[in-house]
Order: structure tokens, then sequence, then C-alpha cells
């Protein structure tokens, strides 16, 4: 396996110019791919990076200043994946509670499928003495959609920004006590979402005998 790697390495060369971003690109993608198998930032190292891509560990250090760095450009590209995927699941729908509804599947499908970035982004070292700006975007977004359906009259008034706290901890919680504790006999990660939409937000539970949407996002599906 390392010899394979070596001969990548070799074999690759350099990027003709111009096509630096090409090479930005696949480090992310591969220390996103890496992080998410050791759910570890303080694990992650550049020279592994380097050899998942068959380059040399120097070619990172041209991108990416040391780990750190590269760990918030990885937990960046999370960010916006997952509020554009957000955005496509809420213009799907005109009923301001099903945005809500389908928005907060796609959050609790992704922290499910990437346990490992799910990890690194809540309980990692760097979390830790890092301020992640793009935190307050995901939560902005939340009270937004929770104030929506209030002033739409599909929830009672109330403190969105409260509730939807309380709503992001739930989803939190369901999703780390799955990944966790496996083996228990968890119900459908969209019926506990339902419930918590119901009880915290307070919208009318959703017509079952509609068809649902099981991937609303069109980027993630939760695992089986």
């Amino acid at each position: 396996m390392a010899d394979d790697q070596a001969d990548n390495q070799r074999s690759r060369g350099r990027n003709p110019r111009g096509q630096g971003e090409r090479l930005r690109e696949e480090i992310l993608v591969a220390a996103m791919r890496i992080l998410d198998e050791l759910g570890d930032d303080q694990a992650l190292s550049m020279r592994a990076v380097a050899r998942a891509i068959g380059t040399a560990a120097t070619s990172v250090y041209l991108h990416f200043d040391d780990r750190d760095t590269l760990v918030l450009a990885v937990l960046n590209r999370c960010h916006d994946d997952l509020m554009r995927a957000m955005a496509q699941a809420e213009s799907s729908h005109p009923d301001p509670a099903d945005q809500l509804r389908f928005r907060t599947m796609v959050l609790g499908e992704w922290a499910y499928n990437h346990p490992g970035l799910y990890a690194v982004l809540h309980e990692s070292a760097l979390n830790q003495r890092t301020e992640m700006a793009f935190r307050k975007d995901l939560a902005d977004s939340t009270v937004a959609a929770v104030q929506r359906c209030m002033d739409a009259g599909f929830a009672p008034a109330g403190d969105a920004a409260t509730i939807a706290l309380d709503l992001r901890a739930a989803v939190h919680g369901a999703v780390s006590m799955r990944l966790h504790q496996p083996d228990q006999p968890w119900p459908p990660l969209d019926d506990q979402v339902e419930r918590f939409l119901v009880k915290l937000v307070g919208v009318r539970p959703r017509d079952r005998g509609a068809a649902a949407d099981p991937n609303p996002s069109g980027h993630f599906r939760q695992k089986k």
C-alpha cells in the first residue's frame, strides 16, 4: 500500500501552471474524507493528506499553512454544502412548516451520515480553541425558518431564537445518541424530528397521507 502511494506521488509530478485551485480542491476533498474516517482533527496529518492524493507534503503547505487551517477550511466547506442543501430543500416547499421540516431533516441526515466530521465540528480540540463564525449562519437560518412559521400562523407566536435553539439541541441529541448507541431500537429519524417540530415549535403534524420526500436535500440520505 505504501509503495503504491509512493508510486502515485512520483507519477503525479507538478500541477501545470494555473491548476493550483484544482490541487487545493483535491486536498480539501481528501482531508474531508480522512477526517470523516478519523473523527479527530488531532489525528490528521498533512503528510497523510498528501499521500492520499499522491503529492508532496510541501504542496499541501503551499495552500494551507498548518493542520488547523486545513481543518477549518474543511468545516467551512461542510457548512457551505449543508447550507446549500437546506436552501434547496426549503425552495422545494412553499409551506413554511414544510420548509422547516425538511431543512431540519437535511441537518439530521448530514450529521448521521458524516459522524467523523460531525464529531470534529462539535467535539474537536480545534472547536474548543477557535471561534467558528459559520455556526452563527446556521443558527440564524434556523431562527429565521422558525420565525417564518410563526409569521404565517403555522406555529404559535413566541421567542423564535429560544425555540430554534431547543430544536437544534433536540436534533443534535437524537443524532448523537444514534451514533453512540447504535444497537438501540431507534425510531426513524424523520418520525422523531416530526415530534420535535410538533412539541417544540408547535406546527401541526404532517399529513402522513401526503407523499413524503425521502431525500429532500438532493445531497444527503439517511443510513439504513
